[in-house]
């Protein structure tokens, strides 16, 4: 039992009396270093959008460069990106094809493209909800979110209109139905002074996001959401939480404001004149969402937008548009240190990375910023000042909670820093006894992470009892992530108490793998966990499958051929961030609890002995 927490002890009274007392310890809580700042109560479009005066947005020069399309260098200004969206905002409330009002839901469905910041704020403006999908998900993966959010409306690129056809026929909605929910994000800028692209035959007949930025008119301001309207949802990414099907995360505005705000205090100063960010992480993601198009315009500096992560096209993009900071998942990392774009493009600008959603490795950190240095250009760079750090965060944090100062980077590699302005934090051994009955680590000892402050969601839609199960009812989150604090407030992520796994920073969650496995009209039972891949900097997802009729399979390599096949079998079934990379192992019996609970740490054990023999041979 932790040294501190002691529910009966006995004390020495007086001569030959002992009494025996219930101590009561009051929690451990930590709060940040950073000196609180103030909780702004307002819309995210007002905070960063407001016109201040004729010639200043949201408080920088409105003819500043906010967004850059990194393929085409197509550009728009923070008075062009805040006009466009008032009229997509207005085009929205009043088009005779869309029936949305204050408070529906709209689905984005999309890569990363200069149409993102546009359709955001221009949806916040209108009062909406914004929902973001994954770009990569199937047509049945869509449909749940499609249907667990109530969007009225989906928006998506051309190359997502197949799926989302076939989500909707799925649905039961016929053609015409189907086309009447659906707006198009062309490939074109045009409505931006960049290039026109012809749509293609499929997109016939369907309103356009070119089409409702023609419309005449604009809404005169934005919807207001002032006071405690402030947190009125805003977003709903969807998470897995620690266990189970991915939950729609209400993330508030003033969730947004806050987090931006205080990550703004430990982030690297940035200026106008010099900086730029560029911009790889999938916006659909809130790591992509909220760093990429809400805190660059709060820091006041241009966001280069590329459609995804391409080691070539990263490479050439930082040298093209003098890249000073660039935000990434540990999986990029891995590149940096063979691709050998890094040796062909000259990188010397580049100052910053920031890395979260997964685990960072020291050694890795070492390799790449070794190989950045022994290239650099000091006229480009006279400080030679480089940094990779790491940040921490959950969806259900909006994201980021914690974040490694650059002056700390080298002497804590590996931790993922210092608690961010506004924020409390716990480290709980059990929390079994219920609430103010935790039992608390001792100092530098670990235990799961409880975040709490005004950056901590509203809670999981439709779903009130996994907002019971992951908030208490004085405010804090359970991560799932168990941590150790030391001695100066630097925390280190050391286990996983939850079951979710990250695959190059996406999150897969092995309840919904299994359910797709138990759906095999050849398997019985099924359990899915992650291994880790040292090579790839991430976790792989493995599945462990109890096949229906055993005695069919007669030898090991007949229960091999039968897990490559059931692989090759989930790759129809799910995105590629879900596929079984990890491998999939017949075995004969899941472990499980008395009550039915899969044992993962048993599985977990096993995967090790058999990668480590796999790596033997």
């Amino acid at each position: 039992m932790p040294l501190f927490v002691r529910p009966h002890r006995v004390f020495k009274m007086e001569e030959n009396l002992w009494v025996l007392v219930s101590l009561v310890m009051a929690p451990r809580i930590y709060t940040s270093s950073v000196p609180p700042i103030p909780i702004f109560e307002q819309s995210i479009f007002t905070r960063l959008l407001s016109q201040d005066s004729p010639s200043l947005i949201g408080g920088q020069p409105g003819n500043n460069v906010a967004f850059i399309d990194a393929g085409t260098a197509t550009q728009i200004t923070r008075a062009q990106l805040r006009s466009l969206a008032l009229t997509f905002g207005y085009a929205l409330r009043t088009h005779p094809r869309t029936n949305v009002k204050r408070g529906d839901t709209i689905l984005l469905y999309s890569p990363n493209s200069l149409a993102w910041p546009v359709v955001v704020f221009g949806s916040i403006a209108a009062g909406l909800k914004c929902t973001f999908a994954n770009s990569a998900y199937t047509a049945t993966e869509l449909a749940h979110q499609y249907r667990d959010s109530r969007a009225k409306m989906v928006m998506t690129s051309p190359e997502g209109l197949a799926i989302v056809r076939d989500m909707f026929k799925a649905l039961g909605l016929s053609r015409a139905e189907t086309d009447s929910r659906i707006i198009v994000i062309g490939h074109g800028f045009a409505w931006a002074g960049g290039p026109t692209v012809s749509p293609k035959a499929e997109e016939a007949g369907l309103l356009t996001l070119d089409e409702l930025l023609k419309v005449q008119g604009s809404l005169q301001q934005e919807e207001k959401f002032d006071g405690k309207l402030a947190k009125e949802t805003a977003f709903l990414c969807y998470s897995s939480g620690t266990t189970g099907k991915p939950k729609g995360v209400e993330t508030t505005h003033q969730n947004v404001t806050s987090v931006i705000d205080s990550v703004k205090v430990t982030f690297p100063p940035m200026r106008y004149e010099v900086d730029r960010i560029l911009a790889t992480l999938p916006m659909y993601h809130i790591y992509g969402a909220v760093k990429l198009l809400f805190f660059p315009l709060l820091c006041g500096v241009p966001c280069v937008i590329m459609p995804r992560f391409d080691p070539e096209l990263f490479c050439a993009n930082i040298e093209k548009y003098k890249i000073s900071v660039a935000l990434i998942v540990p999986p990029v990392l891995v590149v940096l240190t063979r691709f050998p774009a890094v040796d062909k493009y000259d990188l010397s600008t580049l100052r910053f990375m920031l890395s979260g959603a997964a685990p960072l490795g020291a050694d890795l950190v070492k390799q790449v910023t070794t190989r950045i240095l022994t290239k650099r250009k000091k006229e480009a760079n006279p400080d030679n000042e480089f940094h990779i750090c790491q940040g921490y965060g959950l969806t259900e944090t909006s994201p980021t909670t914690h974040l490694l100062p650059t002056k700390d980077s080298t002497r804590k590699v590996g931790s993922i820093g210092i608690l961010l302005a506004n924020l409390e934090a716990r480290l709980v051994v059990d929390d079994e006894g219920g609430p103010g009955k935790e039992i608390e680590a001792p100092e530098g000892e670990r235990g799961e992470l409880w975040v709490r402050g005004p950056t901590i969601m509203k809670g999981y839609l439709n779903n009130p009892s996994a907002t019971t199960n992951s908030i208490t009812p004085d405010g804090w989150f359970k991560t799932g992530d168990i941590a150790i604090r030391d001695k100066e407030g630097f925390y280190y992520i050391v286990d996983r108490r939850k079951e979710l796994i990250k695959y190059k920073g996406f999150q897969v969650p092995p309840a919904e793998l299994e359910s797709i496995l138990l759906s095999h009209p050849d398997i019985a039972d099924s359990a899915v966990i992650g291994v880790d891949s040292v090579k790839e900097a991430t976790e792989l997802p493995r599945a462990y499958v109890v096949h229906a009729k055993p005695d069919t399979l007669k030898t090991e390599a007949d229960k091999e051929a039968f897990g490559r096949g059931v692989a090759k079998w989930m790759e129809t079934k799910v995105a590629k961030h879900k596929f079984l990379r990890g491998g999939v192992v017949v075995i004969d019996v899941v472990p499980k609890s008395a009550a039915g609970k899969i044992l993962r740490r048993e599985l977990r054990e096993r995967a090790k002995k058999e990668l480590a023999v796999k790596a033997k041979l």
